[in-house]
Protein backbone atom coordinates (compact mmCIF):
# COMPACT_ATOMS: atom_id res chain seq x y z
CA UNK A 1 0.00 0.00 0.00
CA UNK A 2 3.05 2.29 0.08
CA UNK A 3 2.16 3.81 -3.29
CA UNK A 4 -1.31 4.89 -2.18
CA UNK A 5 -2.19 8.18 -0.54
CA UNK A 6 -3.16 8.36 3.11
CA UNK A 7 -6.90 8.66 2.45
CA UNK A 8 -6.79 5.39 0.50
CA UNK A 9 -4.63 3.67 3.11
CA UNK A 10 -7.16 4.55 5.80
CA UNK A 11 -9.70 2.45 3.90
CA UNK A 12 -7.63 -0.38 2.45
CA UNK A 13 -4.38 -0.90 4.37
CA UNK A 14 -3.99 -3.85 6.71
CA UNK A 15 -6.65 -6.11 5.24
CA UNK A 16 -7.16 -7.26 1.65
CA UNK A 17 -10.04 -9.72 1.18
CA UNK A 18 -9.61 -12.60 -1.21
CA UNK A 19 -12.30 -14.06 -3.46
CA UNK A 20 -15.46 -14.75 -1.52
CA UNK A 21 -14.17 -13.16 1.70
CA UNK A 22 -15.95 -10.31 3.52
CA UNK A 23 -15.14 -6.77 2.45
CA UNK A 24 -15.36 -5.61 6.05
CA UNK A 25 -12.55 -6.63 8.39
CA UNK A 26 -13.77 -9.76 10.25
CA UNK A 27 -13.81 -9.91 14.04
CA UNK A 28 -11.80 -12.93 15.17
CA UNK A 29 -13.44 -13.03 18.59
CA UNK A 30 -11.52 -16.03 19.87
CA UNK A 31 -8.98 -16.46 22.62
CA UNK A 32 -7.15 -19.30 20.94
CA UNK A 33 -6.41 -20.98 17.61
CA UNK A 34 -6.18 -24.67 16.61
CA UNK A 35 -3.21 -26.59 15.18
CA UNK A 36 -2.86 -30.14 13.91
CA UNK A 37 0.43 -31.10 15.56
CA UNK A 38 2.35 -30.36 18.74
CA UNK A 39 5.38 -29.19 16.77
CA UNK A 40 3.39 -26.63 14.78
CA UNK A 41 2.40 -24.82 17.95
CA UNK A 42 5.85 -25.31 19.48
CA UNK A 43 7.39 -23.44 16.56
CA UNK A 44 5.16 -20.46 17.38
CA UNK A 45 6.20 -20.46 21.03
CA UNK A 46 9.86 -20.48 19.95
CA UNK A 47 9.28 -17.50 17.57
CA UNK A 48 10.45 -19.68 14.70
CA UNK A 49 7.17 -19.52 12.77
CA UNK A 50 4.43 -16.95 12.20
CA UNK A 51 0.85 -17.60 13.16
CA UNK A 52 -1.78 -17.29 15.84
CA UNK A 53 -2.18 -19.33 18.97
CA UNK A 54 -3.42 -16.94 21.71
CA UNK A 55 -5.02 -13.52 21.34
CA UNK A 56 -2.97 -11.93 24.13
CA UNK A 57 -0.02 -12.14 21.79
CA UNK A 58 -1.56 -11.95 18.33
CA UNK A 59 -4.97 -11.89 16.70
CA UNK A 60 -5.83 -11.47 13.00
CA UNK A 61 -8.24 -8.56 13.61
CA UNK A 62 -5.78 -6.75 15.87
CA UNK A 63 -2.87 -7.35 13.51
CA UNK A 64 -4.77 -5.97 10.52
CA UNK A 65 -5.48 -2.71 12.34
CA UNK A 66 -1.91 -2.53 13.64
CA UNK A 67 -0.64 -2.96 10.08
CA UNK A 68 -2.92 -0.15 8.91
CA UNK A 69 -1.63 2.25 11.57
CA UNK A 70 1.95 1.31 10.72
CA UNK A 71 1.23 2.14 7.07
CA UNK A 72 -0.32 5.48 8.02
CA UNK A 73 2.74 6.48 10.06
CA UNK A 74 5.26 5.06 7.60
CA UNK A 75 6.61 2.54 10.10
CA UNK A 76 7.77 -1.05 9.73
CA UNK A 77 5.53 -2.55 12.42
CA UNK A 78 3.02 -1.62 15.11
CA UNK A 79 1.59 -3.05 18.31
CA UNK A 80 -1.89 -2.29 19.63
CA UNK A 81 -2.52 -1.98 23.36
CA UNK A 82 -5.59 -1.68 25.55
CA UNK A 83 -5.04 2.07 26.17
CA UNK A 84 -2.81 4.98 25.24
CA UNK A 85 -1.29 4.81 28.71
CA UNK A 86 -0.35 1.18 28.12
CA UNK A 87 1.20 2.15 24.79
CA UNK A 88 3.42 4.78 26.39
CA UNK A 89 4.33 2.42 29.23
CA UNK A 90 5.30 -0.38 26.86
CA UNK A 91 7.13 1.97 24.47
CA UNK A 92 9.48 3.12 27.22
CA UNK A 93 9.68 -0.05 29.33
CA UNK A 94 10.56 -2.12 26.26
CA UNK A 95 14.04 -0.57 26.32
CA UNK A 96 14.38 0.52 29.98
CA UNK A 97 14.95 -1.31 33.24
CA UNK A 98 15.81 -0.53 36.85
CA UNK A 99 18.76 1.84 37.02
CA UNK A 100 17.96 3.57 33.72
CA UNK A 101 16.98 7.16 33.03
CA UNK A 102 14.50 8.93 30.76
CA UNK A 103 14.37 12.54 29.54
CA UNK A 104 10.92 13.90 28.71
CA UNK A 105 9.27 17.15 27.68
CA UNK A 106 7.51 18.72 30.67
CA UNK A 107 4.36 19.66 28.76
CA UNK A 108 3.18 16.12 28.07
CA UNK A 109 -0.26 14.84 29.07
CA UNK A 110 -0.75 14.69 32.83
CA UNK A 111 -1.26 10.94 32.92
CA UNK A 112 1.97 10.34 31.03
CA UNK A 113 3.79 12.84 33.25
CA UNK A 114 2.67 10.89 36.30
CA UNK A 115 3.63 7.59 34.64
CA UNK A 116 7.18 8.80 34.08
CA UNK A 117 7.60 10.82 37.27
CA UNK A 118 5.95 8.50 39.79
CA UNK A 119 5.23 4.99 38.52
CA UNK A 120 8.50 4.49 36.66
CA UNK A 121 10.38 5.75 39.69
CA UNK A 122 8.87 2.85 41.66
CA UNK A 123 10.37 0.56 39.03
CA UNK A 124 13.80 2.11 39.48
CA UNK A 125 13.68 4.27 36.35
CA UNK A 126 14.28 8.00 36.85
CA UNK A 127 12.98 10.78 34.64
CA UNK A 128 14.23 14.32 34.09
CA UNK A 129 11.76 16.78 32.57
CA UNK A 130 12.89 19.56 30.26
CA UNK A 131 11.05 22.58 28.95
CA UNK A 132 9.80 21.81 25.45
CA UNK A 133 11.10 25.23 24.39
CA UNK A 134 14.52 24.62 25.94
CA UNK A 135 17.62 25.19 23.87
CA UNK A 136 19.56 22.27 22.46
CA UNK A 137 22.20 22.88 25.10
CA UNK A 138 19.65 22.76 27.92
CA UNK A 139 18.14 19.55 26.60
CA UNK A 140 21.60 18.00 26.26
CA UNK A 141 22.37 18.88 29.87
CA UNK A 142 19.50 16.64 31.04
CA UNK A 143 21.07 13.49 29.60
CA UNK A 144 23.04 11.04 31.72
CA UNK A 145 25.20 8.06 30.80
CA UNK A 146 22.25 5.78 31.66
CA UNK A 147 19.63 7.72 29.65
CA UNK A 148 17.75 5.38 27.33
CA UNK A 149 14.89 7.44 25.86
CA UNK A 150 13.82 10.99 24.98
CA UNK A 151 10.01 11.33 25.09
CA UNK A 152 7.71 14.13 23.88
CA UNK A 153 4.34 14.89 22.23
CA UNK A 154 3.77 16.36 18.77
CA UNK A 155 1.08 18.63 20.21
CA UNK A 156 1.01 18.76 24.00
CA UNK A 157 -2.24 17.90 25.76
CA UNK A 158 -3.69 20.37 26.83
CA UNK A 159 -1.00 23.08 26.61
CA UNK A 160 -0.95 22.79 22.77
CA UNK A 161 2.80 23.27 22.66
CA UNK A 162 4.07 22.22 19.23
CA UNK A 163 7.20 20.10 19.41
CA UNK A 164 10.28 21.05 17.42
CA UNK A 165 10.74 17.45 16.33
CA UNK A 166 14.04 18.00 14.52
CA UNK A 167 15.59 19.67 17.57
CA UNK A 168 14.52 16.85 19.88
CA UNK A 169 15.55 14.17 17.39
CA UNK A 170 19.02 15.64 17.11
CA UNK A 171 19.35 15.80 20.90
CA UNK A 172 18.31 12.16 21.18
CA UNK A 173 20.59 10.92 18.43
CA UNK A 174 23.56 12.95 19.66
CA UNK A 175 23.28 10.91 22.86
CA UNK A 176 22.62 7.57 21.17
CA UNK A 177 18.99 7.17 22.23
CA UNK A 178 15.69 7.01 20.30
CA UNK A 179 13.10 9.77 20.26
CA UNK A 180 9.59 8.59 21.13
CA UNK A 181 6.82 10.97 20.06
CA UNK A 182 3.18 10.70 21.11
CA UNK A 183 1.35 11.74 17.93
CA UNK A 184 -2.20 11.43 19.30
CA UNK A 185 -3.44 14.97 18.69
CA UNK A 186 -1.91 15.51 15.26
CA UNK A 187 -2.59 11.97 13.95
CA UNK A 188 -0.73 10.78 10.84
CA UNK A 189 -3.15 12.90 8.82
CA UNK A 190 -1.47 16.10 9.97
CA UNK A 191 2.04 15.01 10.97
CA UNK A 192 4.51 12.24 10.26
CA UNK A 193 7.13 12.45 13.04
CA UNK A 194 9.32 9.83 11.33
CA UNK A 195 9.94 12.27 8.49
CA UNK A 196 11.49 14.69 10.99
CA UNK A 197 13.71 12.21 12.83
CA UNK A 198 11.49 10.55 15.44
CA UNK A 199 12.17 6.84 15.89
CA UNK A 200 9.03 5.54 17.61
CA UNK A 201 5.50 6.93 17.63
CA UNK A 202 2.72 6.24 20.11
CA UNK A 203 -1.00 6.96 20.02
CA UNK A 204 -4.00 6.94 22.23
CA UNK A 205 -6.29 5.44 19.61
CA UNK A 206 -9.14 6.36 21.95
CA UNK A 207 -8.97 9.88 20.53
CA UNK A 208 -9.15 11.00 16.89
CA UNK A 209 -8.31 7.60 15.42
CA UNK A 210 -11.48 6.18 16.95
CA UNK A 211 -13.29 9.50 16.78
CA UNK A 212 -16.56 8.33 18.31
CA UNK A 213 -15.70 7.49 21.90
CA UNK A 214 -16.38 3.79 21.33
CA UNK A 215 -13.18 2.07 22.45
CA UNK A 216 -10.15 2.69 24.64
CA UNK A 217 -6.90 1.72 22.96
CA UNK A 218 -3.32 2.58 22.14
CA UNK A 219 -0.68 1.96 19.51
CA UNK A 220 3.11 1.85 19.23
CA UNK A 221 4.72 2.23 15.80
CA UNK A 222 8.41 1.66 15.11
CA UNK A 223 10.07 3.43 12.21
CA UNK A 224 12.74 0.74 11.99
CA UNK A 225 15.36 3.48 11.69
CA UNK A 226 17.09 3.39 15.06
CA UNK A 227 20.25 1.25 15.00
CA UNK A 228 19.94 -0.76 18.21
CA UNK A 229 23.06 -2.76 17.48
CA UNK A 230 25.17 0.38 17.26
CA UNK A 231 24.44 0.78 20.97
CA UNK A 232 24.27 -2.91 21.79
CA UNK A 233 25.52 -2.65 25.36
CA UNK A 234 22.90 -0.02 26.15
CA UNK A 235 20.00 -1.94 24.57
CA UNK A 236 21.11 -5.44 25.50
CA UNK A 237 17.48 -6.60 25.73
CA UNK A 238 17.31 -6.32 21.95
CA UNK A 239 20.86 -7.21 21.00
CA UNK A 240 21.74 -10.01 23.40
CA UNK A 241 20.14 -13.46 23.86
CA UNK A 242 16.73 -13.58 25.55
CA UNK A 243 16.86 -16.67 27.72
CA UNK A 244 13.08 -16.64 28.13
CA UNK A 245 12.89 -17.49 24.41
CA UNK A 246 15.72 -20.01 24.15
CA UNK A 247 18.35 -17.38 23.49
CA UNK A 248 16.75 -15.50 20.60
CA UNK A 249 18.51 -12.24 19.68
CA UNK A 250 15.77 -9.94 18.44
CA UNK A 251 17.90 -7.71 16.24
CA UNK A 252 19.49 -10.73 14.56
CA UNK A 253 16.31 -12.71 13.96
CA UNK A 254 13.80 -9.92 13.29
CA UNK A 255 15.87 -7.03 11.93
CA UNK A 256 13.93 -3.80 11.72
CA UNK A 257 10.97 -5.42 13.48
CA UNK A 258 13.04 -6.30 16.56
CA UNK A 259 11.60 -3.60 18.81
CA UNK A 260 7.93 -4.44 18.16
CA UNK A 261 8.59 -8.19 18.28
CA UNK A 262 10.23 -7.85 21.69
CA UNK A 263 7.39 -5.68 22.99
CA UNK A 264 4.88 -8.30 21.85
CA UNK A 265 6.69 -11.46 22.88
CA UNK A 266 7.97 -10.14 26.22
CA UNK A 267 5.79 -7.32 27.55
CA UNK A 268 2.44 -8.41 26.14
CA UNK A 269 3.19 -11.98 27.15
CA UNK A 270 4.00 -11.01 30.74
CA UNK A 271 1.80 -7.96 31.35
CA UNK A 272 -1.21 -8.32 29.05
CA UNK A 273 -2.95 -5.05 28.08
CA UNK A 274 -4.09 -6.38 24.72
CA UNK A 275 -7.17 -4.76 23.15
CA UNK A 276 -10.13 -6.99 22.36
CA UNK A 277 -10.71 -7.90 18.69
CA UNK A 278 -14.08 -6.19 18.88
CA UNK A 279 -12.45 -2.95 20.04
CA UNK A 280 -9.96 -3.16 17.18
CA UNK A 281 -12.84 -3.65 14.76
CA UNK A 282 -14.46 -0.47 16.08
CA UNK A 283 -11.15 1.37 15.84
CA UNK A 284 -10.80 0.32 12.23
CA UNK A 285 -14.17 1.84 11.40
CA UNK A 286 -12.98 5.12 12.87
CA UNK A 287 -9.73 5.01 10.93
CA UNK A 288 -11.61 4.77 7.64
CA UNK A 289 -12.98 8.32 8.04
CA UNK A 290 -10.02 9.85 9.91
CA UNK A 291 -8.89 12.19 7.07
CA UNK A 292 -12.41 13.55 6.56
CA UNK A 293 -12.94 14.15 10.25
CA UNK A 294 -9.55 15.77 10.84
CA UNK A 295 -10.20 18.23 8.05
CA UNK A 296 -13.51 19.22 9.65
CA UNK A 297 -12.05 19.31 13.17
CA UNK A 298 -9.32 21.69 12.06
CA UNK A 299 -11.71 23.90 10.11
CA UNK A 300 -14.12 24.20 13.03
CA UNK A 301 -11.33 24.73 15.56
CA UNK A 302 -9.78 27.51 13.51
CA UNK A 303 -13.11 29.35 13.29
CA UNK A 304 -13.74 28.78 17.00
CA UNK A 305 -10.28 30.01 18.00
CA UNK A 306 -10.78 33.16 15.96
CA UNK A 307 -14.18 33.71 17.59
CA UNK A 308 -12.82 33.26 21.12
CA UNK A 309 -9.77 35.44 20.53
CA UNK A 310 -12.02 38.36 19.65
CA UNK A 311 -14.50 37.86 22.52
CA UNK A 312 -14.50 40.45 25.29
CA UNK A 313 -14.72 37.88 28.10
CA UNK A 314 -11.78 35.81 26.89
CA UNK A 315 -8.31 36.79 28.12
CA UNK A 316 -6.22 34.23 26.28
CA UNK A 317 -6.58 31.69 23.47
CA UNK A 318 -3.99 29.02 22.76
CA UNK A 319 -4.26 27.46 19.32
CA UNK A 320 -1.35 26.91 16.90
CA UNK A 321 -3.50 27.93 13.94
CA UNK A 322 -3.71 31.53 15.14
CA UNK A 323 -1.04 33.78 13.53
CA UNK A 324 -0.21 35.30 16.91
CA UNK A 325 0.23 31.98 18.67
CA UNK A 326 3.67 31.26 20.10
CA UNK A 327 3.87 28.00 18.15
CA UNK A 328 2.36 29.17 14.88
CA UNK A 329 5.68 29.02 13.02
CA UNK A 330 6.38 25.48 14.22
CA UNK A 331 2.83 24.49 13.29
CA UNK A 332 3.33 25.81 9.78
CA UNK A 333 6.50 23.72 9.51
CA UNK A 334 5.33 20.43 11.03
CA UNK A 335 1.54 20.74 10.65
CA UNK A 336 0.91 22.63 7.40
CA UNK A 337 -2.53 21.07 6.86
CA UNK A 338 -3.81 21.87 10.35
CA UNK A 339 -2.99 20.86 13.89
CA UNK A 340 -6.00 19.43 15.72
CA UNK A 341 -9.44 20.33 17.02
CA UNK A 342 -8.38 21.16 20.57
CA UNK A 343 -8.25 24.71 21.89
CA UNK A 344 -7.15 25.96 25.31
CA UNK A 345 -8.39 29.31 26.54
CA UNK A 346 -8.89 31.38 29.67
CA UNK A 347 -11.68 33.70 30.75
CA UNK A 348 -11.07 37.08 32.35
CA UNK A 349 -13.08 35.97 35.38
CA UNK A 350 -10.67 33.11 36.16
CA UNK A 351 -11.62 29.78 37.71
CA UNK A 352 -15.10 30.88 38.85
CA UNK A 353 -16.00 32.24 35.41
CA UNK A 354 -14.74 29.06 33.83
CA UNK A 355 -17.06 26.97 35.98
CA UNK A 356 -20.06 29.18 35.15
CA UNK A 357 -19.22 28.98 31.45
CA UNK A 358 -18.92 25.21 31.43
CA UNK A 359 -22.10 24.68 33.41
CA UNK A 360 -24.00 26.92 30.95
CA UNK A 361 -23.12 24.94 27.82
CA UNK A 362 -26.03 23.09 26.22
CA UNK A 363 -24.62 21.20 23.23
CA UNK A 364 -21.01 20.71 24.33
CA UNK A 365 -20.44 17.93 26.84
CA UNK A 366 -18.45 18.26 30.05
CA UNK A 367 -16.40 15.06 30.11
CA UNK A 368 -12.88 13.76 30.42
CA UNK A 369 -12.76 12.63 26.83
CA UNK A 370 -11.16 14.70 24.09
CA UNK A 371 -10.59 14.54 20.33
CA UNK A 372 -13.91 12.99 19.36
CA UNK A 373 -16.65 13.88 16.88
CA UNK A 374 -18.77 15.69 19.47
CA UNK A 375 -17.67 18.96 21.05
CA UNK A 376 -16.40 18.41 24.59
CA UNK A 377 -15.02 20.65 27.32
CA UNK A 378 -13.18 20.15 30.60
CA UNK A 379 -11.11 21.94 33.23
CA UNK A 380 -7.63 20.31 33.19
CA UNK A 381 -6.58 21.46 36.67
CA UNK A 382 -9.66 19.76 38.11
CA UNK A 383 -9.74 16.76 35.80
CA UNK A 384 -6.90 15.37 33.66
CA UNK A 385 -4.10 17.11 35.60
CA UNK A 386 -5.72 16.91 39.03
CA UNK A 387 -2.80 14.92 40.50
CA UNK A 388 -0.36 17.78 39.85
CA UNK A 389 0.53 20.55 42.29
CA UNK A 390 0.59 24.20 41.19
CA UNK A 391 4.29 24.09 40.30
CA UNK A 392 3.84 20.98 38.18
CA UNK A 393 0.81 22.54 36.51
CA UNK A 394 2.93 25.54 35.60
CA UNK A 395 5.67 23.31 34.17
CA UNK A 396 3.04 21.49 32.12
CA UNK A 397 1.73 24.76 30.75
CA UNK A 398 -1.62 24.43 32.52
CA UNK A 399 -2.98 27.42 34.44
CA UNK A 400 -5.63 26.89 37.18
CA UNK A 401 -8.24 28.67 35.07
CA UNK A 402 -7.50 27.01 31.72
CA UNK A 403 -10.39 25.48 29.77
CA UNK A 404 -9.75 22.73 27.24
CA UNK A 405 -12.26 22.79 24.41
CA UNK A 406 -12.31 19.86 22.03
CA UNK A 407 -14.12 21.15 18.97
CA UNK A 408 -16.23 18.52 17.23
CA UNK A 409 -17.54 18.14 13.70
CA UNK A 410 -20.97 19.66 14.27
CA UNK A 411 -22.01 22.63 12.14
CA UNK A 412 -19.73 25.51 13.03
CA UNK A 413 -22.65 27.92 13.58
CA UNK A 414 -24.16 25.62 16.22
CA UNK A 415 -20.81 25.40 18.01
CA UNK A 416 -20.33 29.16 18.07
CA UNK A 417 -23.91 29.83 19.18
CA UNK A 418 -23.52 27.40 22.10
CA UNK A 419 -20.29 29.10 23.16
CA UNK A 420 -21.79 32.57 22.86
CA UNK A 421 -24.75 31.69 25.09
CA UNK A 422 -22.48 30.18 27.73
CA UNK A 423 -20.08 33.12 27.64
CA UNK A 424 -22.90 35.47 28.56
CA UNK A 425 -23.10 33.70 31.94
CA UNK A 426 -19.34 33.55 32.50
Amino acid sequence: MSDYRLETKCLHAGYTPSKGEPCALPIYQSTTFKYDTTDEMGQLFDLKAEGYFYTRLQNPTNDAVAAKIAELEGGVAALLTSSGQAANFYAVFNICEAGDHVVAASTIYGGTFNLLAVTFKKLGIDCTFVDTDASSEEIAAAFRPNTKVLFAETIANPALVVLDIEKFAKAAHDHGVPLIVDNTFATPVNCHPFQWGADIVTHSTTKYMDGHGLQVGGAIVDSGNFDWEAYGDKYHGLTQPDESYHGVVYTKQFGKKAYITKATSQLMRDLGSIPSPNNCFLLNIGLETLPLRMERHCFNAQKTAEFLSSHEKVSKVIYPGLPGDKYHALAEKYLPNGSCGVISFELKGGREAAVRFMDSLEMANICTHVAASKTMVLHPASHTHRQMNDEQLKEAGVSPGMIRLSVGIEHIDDILEDLEKALKNA
